[in-house]
């Protein structure tokens, strides 16, 4: 059975976003689906926006007219979200794509995704977080047009960080682990990310680069598994028992012990061994006993833990 595209409202604030955007953003909106309205909004009287005209024009964009009846005061953010509202309850659309960098569309975005929408919110990257995270994604117009020198805000650890979290989740679960379950949770955890931001092209490149991670193909789908760690548990067990005898009165505080078991074994993650604190990976060990973030030998203190 054929699949139908989703149906998108495109609605660009003209006087917050450049025209150079133009082609890229219907060129990334193209890959969730069809442009079913595409317009564009502003004071066409000004002659600011004079540029924009042979642009509206080519790309079959509709020119919608928002007057400044008060000097300092923008309506064409009234008239965005008016248009967008009266679009929602016409029934005719599956998502909306809000092109600005203004805060103002904040609550807009979080209303629409409330009604069920998919919101891809497109903007440079002096757009405030709270715009961001209202919107289901996000995408950085600079990162969109290619300048090589925009980063991310989100730090490519965080994003492994996360990674590690789902899978040890499905995991728990008994569940395997997709690219696309993963690039949709990845998008939820954060409205910005985008595979881009760190070089990439597609997600499933970006994880072959990490190296802790194994991908396999199954057909039509890929899934995604960690490499088991080459040191064993009972390799930690053992160097953290006889790092704990040679301390001074046999105790150690667990940040100490942390520092010596990464400097001993370096890549050294809790969530290898399928823990999320280290605190309890280092509880369940046999021999020792953790208390008030102070580990001793279980025989130097006979009481139970």
């Amino acid at each position: 059975m054929e699949v139908q595209e989703r149906r998108l409202a495109v609605l660009i604030d003209a006087e917050n976003i450049s025209i150079k955007y133009v082609k890229v953003i219907l060129d990334e909106i193209s890959n969730y689906g069809i442009a079913t309205y595409k317009r564009a909004y502003g004071d066409w009287t000004n002659p600011v926006l004079k540029g924009w005209k042979d642009e509206v024009l080519k790309n079959s964009i509709t020119p919608m007219q928002s007057y400044s009846y008060t000097q300092g005061k923008n309506s064409t953010d009234s008239a965005m979200i008016i248009d967008a509202m009266d679009i929602l309850y016409s029934g005719k659309v599956d998502g909306f794509c809000i092109v600005s960098s203004d805060s103002d569309f904040t609550r807009l975005a979080s209303r629409l995704r409330e009604a069920g929408m998919l919101v891809v919110g497109m903007g440079e990257k002096k757009t405030v977080e709270a715009f961001r995270t209202s919107c289901t994604m996000f995408k950085y117009l600079e990162v969109l047009a290619a300048d090589d020198d925009n980063q991310s805000d989100i730090s490519r650890e965080d994003v492994e960080d996360s990674i590690l979290k789902i899978l040890i989740d499905n995991e728990a679960n008994d569940r395997e682990t997709t690219v696309g379950e993963l690039g949709s949770k990845l998008s939820n955890r954060h409205a910005d990310f985008d595979v881009r931001n760190y070089g990439y092209s597609k997600l499933s490149k970006f994880l072959e680069s990490i190296e802790t991670l194994t991908l396999t193909q199954h057909g039509d789908y890929i899934t995604i598994t960690r490499k088991e760690s080459e040191v064993t548990k009972d390799q930690i067990e053992k160097m953290v028992t006889d790092t704990i005898k040679r301390s001074a009165g046999k105790t150690m505080s667990l940040p100490v012990l942390k520092q010596k078991i990464e400097k001993k074994f370096p890549g050294f993650k809790t969530s290898d061994y399928q823990y999320s604190r280290f605190s309890q990976f280092i509880k369940d060990m046999n021999g020792v006993i953790v208390k008030n973030n102070t580990v001793k030998l279980a025989g130097n203190d006979r009481r139970i833990r």
